[in-house]
């Protein structure tokens, strides 16, 4: 497989986060929500309406 270098460079940067916590998930979770409240602006939302199931479309 070749080298990507951008996806290289996102590598390491997620491993330096993850250093940065120890590598505890429980500690990465907290710093990604700190991070979304930091900066309400740049999280995306995922608002796509869901599919109806039959019993939901028949009412």
């Amino acid at each position: 497989m070749k080298s990507d270098p951008a996806i290289d460079a996102v590598r390491a940067v997620r491993h330096q986060i993850s250093a940065s916590v120890d590598h505890d998930p429980r500690k990465l979770v907290e710093h990604y929500r700190q991070l979304q409240e930091r900066h309400p602006g740049r999280v995306v939302s995922r608002n796509v309406d869901q599919p109806r199931t039959k019993d939901e479309s028949a009412a």
